[in-house]
């Protein structure tokens, strides 16, 4: 062998001996161990909740559903439980559309029902509301969304005095009870202008509940106008007249003390010092939430963005308020209900944080010579022809049974049988006429 076959065959086996440990690697060799797998202690709960906010977070809400239900189901004491089920309802809301919210709502309150005392419970009262929210109509359509909103807010605020969360539950609040309000201006504005005395009562009755009820509302100084407008025109003699001037004062008296930067403050000055009532100074805190008001981002309505509202349902909130308490009590069942109500006491005034308290004439049926007295209710309407009392009633409230004369008793008994026996002979003539028809 040369030496250059000897060199060629040197380097032939280093290379195999070279080849062969990598070969045994690739083939038959085990894989260098790098250290335990990262998902070999993970807990199964954690997984299923780690998968579920994934899918969550990438808007695949059904299948994120599947396995949140999956960890609720199977591990009932997980540490994950609570979390799961806040997510659950998280992804119905996220998923957004009516029944998506209208189950995110229920989920939610099963949330709190199951976790009451967890800090999370906070935010899903908040959620909860906000899907009402969500859910709210124009003023002129059904306002079930918005009043559930409106508890809502209130149940939170209420609720959670320290919560980070409170000023956004406040603001949402106002922008509902602008809603809520300004349907029932809508409608009061839609009688007032008819100017007929019932549709002066149809009217009154809600302007009175929303100046009461919702003062932050952003035209509650138009709606105590158009009430004394209403009150001022009231009145059949001079003595009744005043009265109802009176209360009118108290309307006009709201816009200059709560509402100082109102466009109507002149006018109404105007109209208390004809009527020589007293002219009230402007209320310090309303001077400064009407001047916080003005400086407050407000997205005027315009031309362009008109139409383009018309084709959405949620209503323009733009307008409400962004300063001041807003009202945290129910509704009442029964206030603004009834007022210029003809011949009766009618109630003017009452719950709401409005302020400028209840007033009260008490109306005389026509006809009656007694003056009308005061108290705290509401006064009543001109009358209209159709609806005037009577003075006095023609039918007393008991009478006193005559005797029971025999002879008519008797004549009454016979009358009763020839009716009886008319009415036989007619269902017989018939029946036989069908016989003749139909002869079976």
């Amino acid at each position: 062998m040369t030496g250059t076959s000897r060199s060629n065959v040197r380097l032939l086996v280093a290379a195999l001996l070279f080849v062969l440990p990598a070969s045994g690697c690739l083939f038959g060799g085990k894989k260098k161990n790098n250290g335990p797998s990262t998902n070999s202690s993970v807990e199964p709960d954690k997984v299923l909740f780690d998968r579920a906010m994934d899918d969550i977070k990438h808007s695949r809400y059904t299948i994120a559903r599947l396995s949140l239900q999956t960890l609720i189901n199977t591990y009932p004491d997980s540490e994950y439980l609570a979390k799961a089920k806040l997510a659950l309802a998280d992804s119905y809301y996220k998923e957004g559309g009516t029944s998506g919210f209208t189950q995110a709502v229920s989920e939610y309150k099963d949330f709190e029902t199951f976790f009451p005392f967890l800090d999370e419970a906070a935010y899903a009262q908040m959620q909860i509301g906000m899907a009402h929210y969500q859910m709210m109509e124009k003023p002129d359509r059904d306002r079930t969304q918005a009043e559930q909103a409106e508890d809502e807010f209130q149940t939170f605020i209420l609720k959670f005095q320290q919560n980070p969360l409170l000023p956004q539950a406040e603001q949402r609040l106002r922008d509902v009870q602008e809603v809520v309000a300004e349907g029932d201006f809508r409608v009061a504005h839609f009688y007032y202008v008819r100017d007929t005395p019932s549709s002066y009562r149809a009217a009154a009755a809600r302007l009175i509940e929303l100046t009461d009820r919702y003062p932050l509302y952003s035209q509650s100084d138009r709606a105590l106008w158009m009430l004394g407008d209403i009150y001022g025109g009231q009145g059949r003699n001079e003595d009744e007249k005043a009265r109802f001037r009176e209360v009118a004062s108290r309307y006009y008296q709201r816009i200059v003390r709560d509402y100082p930067l109102s466009p109507l403050v002149a006018d109404a000055k105007q109209k208390l010092i004809a009527g020589g009532f007293p002219v009230p100074q402007a209320d310090p805190a309303a001077l400064a939430r009407m001047q916080q008001e003005q400086q407050a981002p407000h997205v005027r309505r315009s031309i362009f963005r008109t139409p383009m509202g018309m084709l959405k349902s949620n209503p323009d909130v733009s307008m409400a308020a962004h300063s001041g308490q807003p009202n945290l009590n129910p509704p009442s069942d029964t206030g603004g209900s009834e007022v210029l109500r003809q011949g009766g006491v009618s109630s003017v005034g009452g719950g709401g944080g409005g302020g400028g308290g209840s007033v009260a004439v008490e109306t005389v049926p026509a006809g009656s010579e007694s003056a009308p007295g005061t108290g705290t209710n509401a006064p009543a309407a001109s009358n209209p022809p159709a609806a005037t009392a009577p003075a006095t009633d023609p039918k007393p409230a008991t009478t006193t049974p005559s005797p029971i004369d025999p002879h008519k008793k008797a004549s009454d008994k016979n009358s009763k049988d020839s009716k009886d026996k008319d009415k036989n002979e007619s269902s017989s003539k018939k029946k036989k006429g069908l016989r003749k028809l139909i002869p079976w």
